[in-house]
């Protein structure tokens, strides 16, 4: 194990903006705290929530770096007070509240998982931050079980690649959205049971057509605005619907009788505020949970493209073009 340099590489920029303003710096290599672990960072996952901070519309948490990145994949070098010795040199990959963009990152222990044979650094990178959002989301607020059928939307996003690949482990019958027909083509490739082109098709009809008029058991939905009262047209009889991001919109209106009649719930959450304690519990339960399939080989993320740290520039081009299928990473380690 080589010695921890002083500085390093971030990507940490002064000003919001476009892509441009995300060049390379130098900064002080974060030291971990009590309970953290330092990862040298092979490779860190490109998110929504990280275009948002680059624009200024998502500040990091109380606490949390300001350089971006929300998810990384590399090996542990030091420890913090109170850590499992066996830990150290170990390959893991982490939900971070920030700092990922960086040569190195400092991590909550708990919020680590082993990176199994059956991934590249480049694929573990791509994990955490949806593999967490959709698992708390879909099956813990939506309490998505086998058999159900759900809707998604953004079904080539990040988010919506990781859930058709859970839908499929778990049982579940997976309707995306999507803007083209490639891109629903795809989507089908992947996984989904059925694709839906939001542009051309009307997806509440289409759901009617797909569920017999019965309606899904539950919408994972991350547009907001106008699309919330077409979601709830959407479910079933004691549907739920999770909100999880407001790209469409912060308001909507809805028509409250309905969800008395038909016992819906309507819940969401933001993941990236969330505390350690809630994290780890998370991160335990995948262990037990999911892992066993990624060590399997049969749960990976779709990887969209890699691009160098010194292009986060052009990986977030290519976020803000929606061209990608799956998930954007940047590789780090040199």
């Amino acid at each position: 194990m080589t010695d921890i340099p002083t500085t390093m590489r971030a990507i940490d920029p002064a000003e919001a903006g476009g892509p441009e303003v995300l060049t390379v710096v130098e900064r002080p290599v974060p030291r971990p705290e009590a309970g953290e672990v330092l990862i040298r960072v092979a490779a860190a996952g490109v998110n929504r929530p990280d275009v948002l901070q680059r624009q200024g519309k998502y500040p990091p948490p109380p606490g949390a770096p300001s350089i971006m990145g929300l998810e990384i994949a590399g090996e542990v070098v030091a420890l913090g007070d109170g850590v499992d010795a066996a830990l150290l040199g170990q390959p893991m990959c982490a939900l971070v509240a920030g700092g990922g963009y960086a040569d190195y990152c400092a991590a909550p222990a708990v919020q680590c998982l082993p990176v199994p044979h059956a991934l590249t650094m480049v694929e573990a990178a791509a994990m955490p931050e949806t593999l967490f959002t959709v698992w708390t989301n879909l099956f813990e607020r939506a309490y998505a079980v086998e058999g159900d059928t759900v809707l998604v939307h953004g079904g080539t996003s990040g988010i919506g690649t990781m859930a058709i690949g859970l839908g499929a482990l778990f049982g579940l019958t997976v309707i995306v959205t999507a803007d083209s027909d490639e891109k629903c083509a795809r989507a089908l490739e992947i996984g989904a049971a059925h694709a839906i082109n939001y542009r051309t098709q009307d997806f509440v009809a289409e759901v009617a057509c797909i569920t017999g008029g019965k309606g899904c058991q539950a919408v994972l939905d991350m547009v907001g605005g106008d699309y919330l009262p077409r979601n709830l047209a959407c479910l079933a009889e004691d549907g739920r619907h999770v909100s999880i991001a407001v790209l469409g919109g912060p308001k909507a209106e809805i028509f409250i009788p309905q969800i008395m009649a038909r016992r819906l719930t309507l819940t969401g959450s933001t993941l990236r505020a969330r505390g350690a304690t809630f994290k780890g519990l998370v991160a335990d339960e995948l262990a037990r949970t999911v892992w066993p399939h990624v060590e399997a080989g049969k749960l990976k993320a779709v990887i969209d493209s890699v691009f160098p740290l010194e292009d986060a520039a052009k990986a977030h081009a290519r976020m803000d073009s929606g061209a990608h299928v799956g998930k954007i990473v940047l590789e780090v380690g040199r």
